[in-house]
């Protein structure tokens, strides 16, 4: 598994009020000095951006999000405000937004749920419900059906065992019912797929997944594009490929995001802001790997350009 290496790890010396204190002159007066917004909200971690808006909120009596969204505009708004929220609350508001008004992005129920640990899932859920009192699970559960509904529910009511170890005779037990639901019958019992894919582990996913192969001679990721369709095939693959590297997968998606016709900016800012303390580092490496050119490059190229290019190649931290 890859270490994850992230591109913003925030600064030492850090000082909120004189950080309050420079954004405020930054957008007061005439026109607004974005580099200056970029070059400060970029480099510091979420921890020190939530002490530098209460630090604005303590010093000038006003909401710095607020500020900041009458003085931006466009997707380099978007950056600079998804930076300046708690990371979960961040990831609270695409999940409504994703699931409100007519159909559902189901892509970004994946991406958000199906990649993040059992910590990060409870950090989410406990979030959803006080902002929008109501919890998430259910609020999903109208939006989606059938097994993939079924999945992501066990995901988010916190199934997954994190507790454990990694036990060698259950994965093989586990890979044996993976292979009997799947390959070995006529049919797919989905859910064992379900059952067993989010309640394990991810450390003891890998192993189940290690020995699938020597069981079935392919790999469970290959099964799982043979045996099932639709949503429910995108959310356990991505499953397995974030057990197995996660970096590889989300470098995948932002490699969709800017491929073919238009860019998908929303996928662009969520992945970019929400990772650069995780994992942004070693996705840029898995992105050079893949596609053989840089996920800078490729930045630069695109549709992106001005201000909003400028804050998601800061975040990518240095070449």
């Amino acid at each position: 598994m890859p270490h994850r290496e992230p591109t913003v790890v925030g600064i030492q010396n850090f000082n909120a009020a004189e950080d309050a204190a420079t954004l405020r002159a930054a957008m007061k007066g005439f026109g607004t000095d974005e580099q200056t917004i970029i070059d400060i909200l970029t480099s510091r971690s979420n921890q020190q951006r939530q002490a530098i808006a209460q630090a604005f909120t303590h010093e000038y009596g006003r909401d710095i999000i607020e500020d900041l969204k009458s003085e931006l505009g466009g997707h380099f708004e978007d950056v600079i405000v998804a930076l300046m929220r708690p990371a979960e609350e961040y990831l609270c508001k695409e999940l409504h937004h994703c699931m409100e008004g007519l159909g559902t992005d189901e892509a970004t129920l994946v991406e958000i749920l199906c990649t993040r640990t059992k910590p990060e899932i409870a950090a989410i859920v406990d979030a959803y419900e006080r902002m929008y009192n109501r919890p998430l699970a259910e609020h999903m559960c109208s939006e989606t059906s059938g097994d993939f509904r079924r999945l992501l529910t066990l995901i988010v009511t916190g199934a997954r065992d994190e507790e454990a170890g990694v036990d060698a005779e259950r994965a093989r037990e586990a890979a044996q019912e993976l292979f009997d639901a799947g390959e070995a019958k006529w049919g797919t019992d989905e859910e064992i797929f379900n059952k067993i894919l989010a309640h394990e582990s991810f450390a003891q996913l890998r192993q189940i997944f290690e020995e699938y192969k020597n069981i079935a001679g392919r790999t469970i990721e290959q099964a799982i594009k043979a045996e099932i369709g639709g949503e429910l095939k995108d959310a356990l693959s991505a499953i397995v490929e974030c057990v197995e590297n996660a970096p590889a997968w989300f470098a995948q998606r932002l490699n969709n995001a800017m491929e073919g016709a238009g860019t998908d900016d929303k996928a662009l800012v969520r992945i970019i802001t929400s990772r650069a303390e995780i994992d942004l580092g070693s996705i840029k490496q898995e992105y050079e790997r893949l596609f053989d050119k840089t996920l800078l490059s490729d930045l630069q190229q695109g549709e992106t350009s001005g201000d909003y290019k400028r804050a998601l190649v800061a975040l990518l931290g240095p070449a």
